[in-house]
């Protein structure tokens, strides 16, 4: 069982890997997926850039996509999905239907929002996934934001760099 402990350590690790999707071009953000006994299982960085200028290469769809391809729902709904940013609504539908059964996150839609306006690059939708996993019928227990202006700073340094 993961402590308060564990997930703002796994939540930071997700910020290491927003950086180094940064140092590699791409838009600040990481996420991992942890098992229900604090094993690292995966860890997908943004892939914007990498994939060809895809919009939808976001990290949690990624890592959602090759979860579901590489572990089962059942063992799934014991997962943890650590995420520098909340998901966005395509995200926490990705993440919904993979079965992932735990999203802990940093960085507020909202507050992302706020930050980045309306980015070309990133036209937020400030729709909580605590909205999106509340439409369906299996339920995600969703934590955060945690450790907020940590998160805020990886965008920040990011979009500050990149008007639109």
């Amino acid at each position: 069982m993961l402590t308060d402990t564990d997930d703002l350590r796994f939540l930071r690790l997700s910020f290491d890997i927003a950086r180094k999707s940064r140092e590699g071009g791409d838009h600040p953000f990481g996420s991992i997926l942890v098992d229900a006994d604090g094993t690292v299982l995966m860890e997908q960085g943004n892939g914007y850039s990498a994939e060809g200028c895809d919009m939808t290469a976001h990290a949690e769809r990624l890592l959602a996509s090759r979860a579901s391809r590489t572990y089962g729902s059942e063992r799934l709904r014991r997962c943890t999905l650590y995420s520098s940013a909340e998901p966005c609504a395509m995200c926490s539908g990705a993440i919904y239907w993979a079965g992932i059964g735990r999203v802990v996150y940093g960085q507020s839609e909202k507050g992302l929002k706020d930050m980045t306006g309306n980015h070309a690059e990133n036209p937020t939708l400030d729709l909580p996934c605590r909205t999106v996993f509340g439409a369906g019928q299996q339920n995600v227990e969703v934590i955060g934001p945690l450790l907020e202006e940590e998160a805020a700073a990886l965008q920040a340094e990011f979009w500050n760099a990149h008007p639109t």
